[in-house]
């Protein structure tokens, strides 16, 4: 982790945005990018992946409950709300903290003191693991064990060597994003393989090392022949 942490919060009502924005400043060693617009903050943070969020829950037109269930993986949060009534949900969606409007600067500190140990957990497996979110809970795959991973609708199935299947709810392009470029290519606008699973492959298909076969895309197969070729 770097010197200087990325953050991001969503929140609707300007003033606890610039509560936020005084806090971080407090701090120091904080890159933040704040929105007052959900779907421009999660689309944000999609893209940059910072190390955290703050997530107002009640928004006009999407709760920060639903956010937390499209993050990346790497991601932790923290919720921001003048409701108490969501305690329970924040907990179970693993939330680092749940900060009660309005909040103190020390209580604000604590919550994110909480971030950065988890980050620092966090990052000694992103090397050679990809953390996922199952249902409630986060899952650390090892690299090495994935075969394929294949797309549903919102949702992923990441099929290992041992038999296990992990389904998490996130979209194969942000997956994709996560894994190693040099390790894992997409083959099909449904499935992504792990190049060091694949026995055999033509123009039209692959064969995994567990005699699973996949179909190549058109679009793919050009990608396909150069990196597997």
């Amino acid at each position: 982790m770097g010197n200087v942490i990325k953050c991001v919060a969503i929140d609707d009502e300007p003033l606890a945005l610039e509560i936020i924005e005084k806090f971080c400043q407090r701090i120091g060693g904080i890159e933040l990018k704040v929105f007052s617009d959900p779907a421009l903050g999660l689309e944000n943070i999609r893209k940059e992946k910072p190390e955290v969020a703050f997530l107002d829950i009640e928004m006009e037109n999407i709760s920060g409950l639903d956010i937390a269930s499209q993050l990346p993986g790497e991601t932790c949060f923290i919720f921001t709300t003048a409701y108490l009534d969501y305690a329970l949900d924040g907990y179970e969606l693993d939330a680092v903290d749940y900060l009660h409007k309005p909040f103190a600067f020390a209580r604000f500190q604590t919550a994110f003191s909480k971030a950065v140990r988890r980050l620092g957990v966090v990052r000694e497996i992103r090397s050679e693991s990809i953390l996922v979110k199952q249902e409630y809970n986060n899952v650390s795959i090892p690299l090495s064990e994935i075969l394929y991973i294949e797309a549903m609708e919102g949702y992923v199935k990441i099929f290992r060597e041992n038999g296990i299947c992990t389904v998490s709810r996130v979209i194969l392009k942000n997956m994709g994003s996560q894994l190693p470029e040099n390790d894992f290519i997409r083959i099909h606008r449904s499935y992504i393989i792990n190049k060091s699973k694949v026995r055999r492959f033509n123009r039209r298909e692959i064969e995994l090392i567990n005699g699973r076969k996949l179909p190549i895309g058109r679009q793919y197969s050009a990608d396909v022949s150069t990196q597997l070729g």
